[in-house]
């Protein structure tokens, strides 16, 4: 049983749909803001690439793109490869908006934690870092702990 009831999950939801909503009001929307993480994490990419990626239309990349940068977040290079291909490179403008995402994070979550006694949100922050590190542990590793433990559960229900 799920004594969490996936609460985690949940709040991590509402938290990005705070973000979301703050950078809508700048301007930003939900499939442009993929576009920029995407970008972030794979500088110097083409439409082509950023669409598979993204598991997106071409075309649909190509507007993005072309709205992003007349909005600044983002600049085309000429390929020293290829010059009829063009490199897509996220600004600083985009970079900001990871800083922000992560303000509003985190403002966020201070806002919800400040309803809890000091002790009580110390107690919190001691649990959820041990869950954090035991989960980043378990992930770098490839999860074979879970994978060990979720097959004897199912061993043991047959």
């Amino acid at each position: 049983m799920d004594i969490t009831e996936r609460k985690i999950t949940k709040i991590a939801r509402e938290a990005e749909k705070l973000v979301l909503l703050t950078l809508r009001e700048k301007g930003v929307g939900t499939a442009e803001i993929d576009l920029i993480h995407a970008l972030r994490h794979h500088p110097g990419c083409t439409q082509a690439a950023l669409a598979e990626l993204l598991h997106a239309d071409k075309a649909a990349i190509a507007r993005r793109t072309k709205n992003l940068e007349a909005k600044g977040y983002l600049v085309r290079k000429a390929s020293p490869n290829d010059r009829r291909s063009q490199l897509l490179y996220p600004t600083e403008k985009a970079e900001s908006l990871k800083y922000s995402k992560a303000e509003i994070e985190a403002e966020f979550y201070d806002y919800l934690t400040s309803a809890l006694p000091a002790d009580e949100a110390a107690a919190f922050a001691v649990t959820l870092h041990k869950l954090y590190t035991a989960s980043k542990t378990e992930s770098r590793a490839g999860f074979p702990h879970f994978k060990q433990a979720t097959e004897g559960e199912a061993e043991h229900a047959e």
